[in-house]
């Protein structure tokens, strides 16, 4: 009882704070994220959005209705009225409002109109506040501005960050849905363009947005699209035998399955994720999505480049330092992990940073398997002290030079992998940390060397190995240095170690089928079969990749990906033999496999580096230690099978990869045959 009695006097105190014409800090006060009664909904809303004293800007429209789209704008308002239920009489003047709106904002903003865009479902619960046709405009346009990312179409960034904040607190189900191609924007597209009004009952809807609009947060509506996936995780993962298209239909329905009763809860989830989020996407990520369409457009297309590219979620070095310095609270707490080379670690480092040597994963595998070991150890020991150094959330840090720091991608890649979750890399790498520390260096990075630190002196010489080092890895690394007769700085020897891994040139390196469990028994011109196991490689050719001899091509990638003969798309890293890699796409048609190069200058465009015909793959290998590294090897087999080419590729996707370029192959000899 004594809890009624509470719900009357928050609403009175409600009341009488809206008489005495209260802001909003007052309103949040007294709401305390709770949906309102609807008779002050209407006032509240209003509040919420800044528009109280807003003049009637639907005064401006000059009254034409001549826009090139002007019949469907009139079609789709006709539609929605007929489904409200209103009386005749109604009908008419609500269809003649909405209308009117929708034209004028077009106008206003330049803008084409277009069924799919969400608005009428935007203003279909608004309709429920029955405000004049003025006001009504104004909320609408408000709540558009400010809560309806940019952008929502396919491939757009809304749903490129999504993606990386649905892996960074569930990796399973995000790759879950990557392995099905089931794409943020396929099944969000809807969600996202009206705030959820789309797929939700009206009462579902009123109540969400009363809280939503007291939150005054644009980018909650991303964590509540991830709390509908999370508590649908199970669901989701049990439909493993289930087409793409249920799969995607499944998860569109999910938000109609809400309940009034079920908001307050499911707005309090997605604030719980949001504060275990690192924050500073926000900043990253407001202009591009919520800010004025003229605002900043080199930055916006740097943005876009960098979420649809980025391999996991990217946290500033502020925020890195700021919240391991205040070392408590309920937010954000990472333990870092520094990725660079032994000497440069040496050279500074933050305190509390944990050393795992990038190398190590190719020039020592179960070394490095071992350092990931003791890694979740300390990590879990620091967590259980309560020590500065703990923290749920692994956080990458590289060199902030982009060559070291592929193989830092790669680490990070191999943690996302075994879906390790709360997975994010400092931006800018060290050298963004030694710029945010530079007036108090002494402090901030422990044991700083002036003279070898890669940020205080750059053009300093790589510290040289010890020759008594090569004890450290056995036989093994003393026979790797003498086939190449020389000692090689860090970063070179690197590199060579990397060429030496492919070519199976390294001792113990082993070579596997790349996906058993799909081997059919056929056979390829009565020779061995093309996927080998164990095969001992000693194909010597280089990667052609950059050959001069191919004709380079400029193309879009997305229409080229959209193309009607390809039958899948994969992206991927090319690896050449200098050891740099270059993000691509490999793309499959019923004879070819294309292979396209990102230039990184011309967003969205790439360059063809080759044209390969399925039927010339002989062999498709890759490593026991690095499945993700496919080696495609290319030629003829007439009485015998002679090597002539050979493509080498970073595959997150690798198994299914490998698996559709072996059934086409197959489908392709098979005609051949024929």
């Amino acid at each position: 009882m004594a809890e009624v009695e509470d719900d009357g006097a928050w609403i009175k105190d409600l009341e009488k704070a809206l008489l005495e014409g209260c802001d909003f800090g007052i309103l949040r006060t007294i709401c305390q994220g709770k949906p309102v009664p609807a008779h002050l909904r209407p006032q509240v809303w209003k509040i919420c959005l800044n528009i109280t004293d807003t003049d009637d800007t639907l005064s401006g429209f000059d009254g034409l209705y001549d826009m090139d789209e002007q019949k469907q704008v009139r079609e789709d308002c006709q539609k929605l009225v007929e489904n409200l239920g209103n009386e005749e009489e109604d009908k008419v003047s609500i269809v003649s409002d909405l209308e009117e709106i929708i034209t004028f904002y077009c106008k206003s903003k330049n803008i084409k109109y277009s069924s799919d865009n969400g608005w009428l479902e935007i203003l279909q619960p608004m309709l429920s506040l029955k405000l004049p046709k003025e006001d009504l405009y104004n909320v609408f346009y408000a709540f558009l501005n400010r809560y309806v990312p940019r952008e929502c179409k396919k491939n757009g960034k809304p749903f490129h960050l999504f993606r990386l904040l649905l892996q960074y607190h569930e990796p399973e189900l995000c790759s879950f849905l990557d392995t099905k191609r089931v794409t943020p924007d396929l099944y969000a597209h809807s969600w996202f363009r009206s705030v959820l009004a789309g797929p939700s009952d009206l009462d579902v809807i009123l109540n969400m947005w009363d809280v939503y609009l007291q939150q005054a947060d644009p980018f909650l509506m991303f964590f509540l699209s991830l709390v509908i996936l999370v508590n649908a995780k199970e669901q989701l993962v049990e439909m493993e035998q289930e087409s793409k298209h249920s799969i995607i239909e499944k998860i569109v329905g999910f938000p109609s399955a809400l309940e009034a009763e079920d908001i307050e809860d499911f707005c309090s989830l997605a604030q719980y994720y949001a504060s275990k989020t690192p924050q500073s996407f926000r900043r990253d990520y407001q202009v591009p999505l919520y800010g004025s369409s003229g605002m900043s457009s080199h930055r916006d297309d740097q943005t876009d480049i960098q979420v649809s590219q980025a391999l996991c979620l990217p946290v500033s070095v502020g925020e890195l330092l700021q919240a391991n310095q205040l070392g408590g609270g309920d937010g954000v707490r990472y333990f870092v992990v520094d990725c660079r080379p032994a000497e440069q670690y040496n050279s500074g480092h933050l305190p509390t940073a944990f050393h795992l040597d990038a190398n190590l994963m190719l020039q020592n595998p179960f070394e490095f398997n071992t350092a990931v070991q003791a890694l979740f150890a300390t990590q879990k020991q620091a967590i259980s002290a309560g020590s500065v150094a703990g923290g749920e959330h692994l956080c990458f840090v590289g060199s902030g030079r982009e060559e070291e720091d592929q193989y830092v991608h790669m680490v990070v890649a191999n943690f996302l992998q075994k879906h390790t979750a709360y997975v994010s890399v400092a931006r800018g790498g060290y050298t963004a940390i030694h710029e945010s520390l530079k007036g108090n260096l002494a402090e901030g990075i422990k044991d700083h060397n002036p003279k070898s630190c890669i940020v205080c002196n750059p053009d300093a010489p790589e510290a040289a190995a010890d020759i008594d080092s090569t004890e450290e890895f056995g036989e093994k690394k003393i026979s790797f240095r003498e086939k190449f007769s020389a000692l090689k700085s860090k970063s070179a020897e690197m590199r060579e170690k990397l060429v030496s891994y492919i070519k199976n040139e390294h001792q113990g390196a082993e070579e596997r089928h790349v996906s058993s469990a799909d081997k059919v028994g056929k056979r390829y011109r009565n020779m061995a079969n093309v996927f080998t196991i164990d095969d001992d490689d000693d194909d010597e050719l280089p990667n052609t990749a950059d050959s001069d001899d191919d004709r380079k091509e400029t193309v879009h990638i997305d229409t080229w990906r959209g193309r009607s003969d390809v039958l899948h798309a994969f992206k991927c890293n090319q690896v050449i033999d200098s050891g740099h890699m270059f993000e691509s796409h490999l793309l499959i048609t019923e004879s070819h496999m294309y292979v396209l190069r990102d230039i990184p200058n011309k967003k969205g465009m790439a360059l063809i580096m080759h044209r390969r015909p399925l039927a010339t793959i002989l062999k498709i290998t890759s490593k026991k230690k690095l499945p993700e590294l496919i080696s495609f090897k290319y030629g003829t087999n007439g009485e015998e099978m002679k090597i002539t080419d050979v493509d080498r590729f970073l595959i997150q996707e690798a198994g299914e990869a490998t698996k559709v370029i072996k059934r086409q192959i197959m489908k392709v000899l098979d005609m051949l045959d024929t």
